[in-house]
């Protein structure tokens, strides 16, 4: 089987932000984040090594209003750019599933590529969404930023913090387990003949 190289570029501006994005899904985890962010930043520099995605990120937003804007639409770009990358999924593993700890965090991410955008987020403590980390990005952020990137690359999500009580520990295990279970999904089976679905497409 033939593999075309898993790339994407895209772009997007509207009155709130403006991003690009480049993804290279058969990386080594190489990344060039800039988001305007800090936070957001770091988190997005773990997704990418630890899936083993090369991305760099471009992003000028509102920040000085709510980092809302600028963590959503980052999140929508790139789950579109992770869909066109990932082509037709032919030969895909398409399943993947991690638990990670940090410190006293431990989540645990299950990732289906399966061409059915559905988010199951659960686990995090009462008022998790209101604390600030670093002083700029509120906990609800995280959900945002996983709502965005599930809708738009078509992925079944079921992402659970089994415990934490550090909000920035609780937020850095959740994104590294996604990327864990991203990465076991987006590889290739050498078992896998054609597109890994009953119904010949996902």
């Amino acid at each position: 089987m033939t593999q075309h190289p898993r790339t994407a570029a895209v772009s997007r501006k509207t009155s709130e932000s403006e991003i690009s994005i480049e993804i290279n899904l058969d990386g080594t985890g190489k990344a060039d984040i800039e988001t305007g962010v800090p936070f957001f930043d770091h988190m997005l520099d773990a997704f990418a090594r630890h899936s083993l995605t090369d991305l760099k990120v471009r992003a000028i937003g509102d920040v000085h209003i709510d980092v809302h804007h600028t963590v959503e639409d980052t999140g929508i770009l790139l789950g579109q750019a992770i869909l066109e990358a990932l082509g037709d999924k032919a030969g895909i593993s398409r399943y993947g599933d991690a638990l990670v700890p940090l410190d006293e965090a431990l989540a645990q991410a299950v990732v289906d590529i399966s061409g059915r955008p559905y988010l199951v987020h659960s686990g995090e403590p009462a008022g998790y969404e209101f604390h600030l980390i670093g002083g700029h990005f509120t906990g609800s952020m995280v959900r945002h930023f996983f709502e965005a990137i599930t809708l738009n690359a078509r992925l079944t999500v079921h992402l659970t913090l089994v415990g934490g009580r550090d909000p920035h520990h609780i937020a850095e295990a959740e994104f590294k387990a996604f990327a864990r279970a991203f990465r076991q999904a987006k590889a290739f089976d050498a078992h896998t003949v054609g597109v890994p679905s009953t119904k010949g497409v996902l």
